[in-house]
């Protein structure tokens, strides 16, 4: 199996770092964060402008056209960043489901705004208590009985949930299904709400993974700079072993998250396993990456001074976004427990 990325794969997730670096800095997202919708537009269109909105939008509605593995590459940077929006919701779980469906007008138009950024669409999937940016969207992605409606704001009703991520806006919906609303009936729909099920743990997992390096990158500066019996306290092997086993667990999740992606893109029979295998092995990473960080840091890391705090509240607010832990290690036990695992079925002939 090939595992090289592409250089427009690669090309694009450097061009989007770059403009993330100068347009997301932790000063800038505090801004953000302290504002009531928690939001910004302006951010939010030039991450269009760059083209991330579009990227897996097909290209006859004016998209990219780009795959699940292009996603892998481009959520570990949302989360590198702790971009404060649902983005990969709209632009990837959303956009995936919606592409799904029959060519139609209504569809083809809703795909062609999603990729020029000019709308905001929620997805309330069972699997979620709460329907992130459901107050903020345009039209929410919503289930009844399998079945999926596109629903447009105004016929909902929201109520805020608090949440331990300042940048994340979590709300309880309420509405009334009907046929007006009814993009897939529930035959359909089921298999869309399962897809929809792993685009959004395979979102998340690269998020975590984004997170994971970013606590690791910001606690090897720290310890670089902290100075105790006149050393860097980065010079203690105690300290040394701590990031180690960080940056060591960060390696081995990303083969198990790209072969999460490349099982989703190609419609693989077992790409449920390996998604939920990336989803707890990139979730490993990012709470050691938090753990050892604040030890690093003297537990300052807590404090709203500390850029720390940013990016480990993200990594716990994300723990069970898209199906909690308990979820994802029953379909690794499910698999395992049905798996043919003699030497016969191992290794071929």
């Amino acid at each position: 199996m090939n595992f090289i990325f592409t250089d427009d794969q690669l090309a694009f997730r450097e061009a989007i770092s770059r403009f993330l670096m100068t347009e997301a800095a932790p000063e800038m997202l505090r801004d953000i964060w302290e504002t009531d919708a928690g939001r910004s537009p302006d951010l939010r269109g030039k991450i269009a402008e760059q083209g991330l909105t579009a990227l897996s939008v097909p290209e006859e509605c004016g998209g990219l056209g780009m795959d699940d593995i292009a996603w892998a590459l481009m959520t570990q940077e949302l989360g590198y960043y702790a971009i404060p929006d649902s983005l990969a919701d709209t632009a990837y779980v959303a956009v995936g489901l919606l592409a799904a469906l029959p060519q139609s007008e209504q569809r083809d138009a809703w795909l062609a705004q999603i990729a020029e950024g000019s709308v905001r669409v929620a997805v309330g999937h069972p699997v979620n208590p709460w329907v992130a940016d459901a107050g903020l969207a345009d039209w929410l992605l919503l289930a009844h009985q399998d079945e999926v409606h596109m629903v447009p704001r105004n016929q909902v009703s929201v109520q805020g949930n608090a949440s331990i991520d300042a940048s994340r806006r979590l709300y309880t919906v309420t509405w009334t299904p009907g046929s007006a609303t009814r993009v897939a009936e529930a035959q359909s729909g089921r298999a869309l709400w399962a897809e929809s099920l792993n685009r959004g743990a395979l979102s998340v997992a690269g998020q975590l993974i984004g997170l994971a390096q970013r606590m690791l990158d910001l606690s090897v500066d720290y310890v670089a700079q902290r100075k105790q019996f006149g050393k860097p306290i980065g010079s203690f092997q105690a300290v040394k072993h701590h990031l180690a086993d960080v940056a060591t667990q960060v390696e081995f999740a990303k083969p198990v998250l790209y072969r999460a992606a490349h099982a989703l893109a190609k419609g693989e029979a077992d790409v449920d396993v390996r998604i939920s295998h990336a989803r707890l092995a990139c979730c490993e990473a990012s709470w050691l990456a938090a753990r050892h960080g604040i030890q690093v840091h003297g537990a300052m890391g807590y404090t709203w001074e500390v850029d720390l705090q940013m990016f480990m509240k993200r990594a716990w607010a994300l723990d069970n976004a898209w199906g909690d832990r308990a979820l994802h290690k029953t379909r690794v036990e499910q698999h395992l427990l049905g798996a043919a695992l003699l030497p016969g079925n191992t290794f071929e002939e």
